[in-house]
């Protein structure tokens, strides 16, 4: 018998959580407020779900959420950045590398099942870029660091 394929079923709770957070991320870098309605826009759900989200971010010790917004932190931060990093760099690897159109929800489905050893691997098949194709900076890894 043949080696048999193994298929797995990602959670969409923990991909959830990741979204959040590299929407915040995303949010803070660009200097704007971290606002429930901004992050609401940008993830394209209700407010009261991204209350109810940000309670659970906060519990968990992965956002401070309170009266005066929202902050990141250290593992929210570390979370948010490694997310944007991987889709940064599969962005460039589909404009650049594979000459192909960016096709977000294709890299929104792939960027949660990255190991890190393979990001880095990416990153250093890509020359370390340090701009994705939309002129964004994208965070660096352990392997920029060589």
């Amino acid at each position: 018998m043949k080696d048999q394929e193994v298929l797995f079923v990602g959670t969409a709770e923990a991909e959830h959580v990741e979204m959040y957070l590299k929407a915040i991320w995303h949010i803070k870098e660009g200097g704007d407020p971290v606002k429930i309605s901004t992050i609401a826009k940008m993830l394209n759900v209700r407010q009261p779900s991204v209350v109810q989200m940000l309670k659970k971010l906060n519990e968990s010790k992965l956002v401070n959420y309170n009266k005066s917004g929202v902050s990141l932190t250290k593992n929210g931060e570390e979370i948010g950045s490694n997310m944007m990093r991987n889709s940064r760099l599969l962005e460039v690897l589909m404009d650049s590398a594979l000459k192909v159109d960016i096709d977000e929800e294709m890299v929104c489905g792939i960027e949660h099942h990255m190991s890190p050893q393979f990001t880095d691997a990416l990153c250093t098949m890509l020359k370390h870029p340090r701009k994705c194709p939309h002129n964004n900076d994208i965070p660096r890894g352990n392997c920029c660091k060589n």
